[in-house]
Parts: C-alpha cells; structure tokens; sequence
C-alpha cells in the first residue's frame, strides 16, 4: 500500500472509533447515596426508557436491588444508556436516560420547564410518566416511547 494512503487512513479509522465510543462516565453525572435522592424511578423489565432533570439526583429501583445518580453531567448530553452508571449486575437490559437541560442554568421565563423534551419523550415528568414502561406518555412535549 502507497505510505501517502496509509497514515490518512489510520487516522480515518481512528477518529471513526473514538466516536462511536460512549460518552465518558465523568460527562454523565456522579453515583449519589441513595439517600441523597429527590426522587425515585422503578426500572421494569419493560421500561426502556426514563426521563430525568439535569440536577437531580434519582433513585432507581429495580426488583430488590438500587442505585442513586447524580445528573450533574455535561449540558450538551440530553441522553446516554443507564447501564453505562448503573453498577454491574443491576440492569439486564438497556434502559436510556433522557436528560432535560436543568433549570437553574435554563433561560426564559419558566426556568425550561414548559413543553420542548426530548422529541416524543414529552418535555418535564409528565406526572408519573417517567419511565417508558406500560406504555408511558412522556410530558407536555408528546407521548413517551416504550
């Protein structure tokens, strides 16, 4: 192979791995004590998805075991699989985490908190629709995903 050809190629494939990469842990947000949570999800066999706030801290049930995440991440990271903080052995299925930009850094009058979302994940909680399980219907912004 032509030398001119092979290092753009190497740098080719190794800029396309580096983005197909997960985000980093760090960018998600920090493993909280569960006593520290807000709030608290139960995780389903069927749920797919969970709708959260930036700067909340959650407790997540999932049969008899949990956990507690701090979603204090990255602004620009609106979502990323919850497998990736759960510990190991507590999730056997992926489940997206769907965060909303977290209001006290949010402009306009209503702190973010009307309408938007995540497309047809609804935009805030919905009430108790916070979690794609049992057919949820996400917030304001649309009807959730199962």
């Amino acid at each position: 192979m032509n030398a001119k050809l092979l290092i753009p190629t190497m740098v080719a494939t190794a800029l396309c791995a580096a983005c197909s990469l997960p985000p980093r842990i760090d960018l998600m947000g920090d493993p909280a004590v569960v006593t520290a949570a807000t709030r608290t999800i139960v995780i389903a066999p069927d749920t797919t998805y969970v709708n959260v706030t930036g700067g909340e801290i959650v407790k997540f049930v999932v049969g008899d075991k949990s956990f507690a995440w701090n979603f204090d991440g990255a602004d620009y990271l609106d979502k990323f699989d919850l497998n990736q903080a759960a510990p190991p052995g507590i999730l056997d299925h992926s489940v997206i985490a769907y965060v909303a930009a977290n209001p006290l850094y949010a402009g306009g009058g209503d702190g973010g908190r009307h309408g938007g979302g995540h497309g047809d994940h609804g935009g805030g909680h919905g009430g108790d629709f916070t979690s794609g399980s049992g057919g949820g219907h996400g917030g304001s912004g649309g009807g959730g995903h199962k």
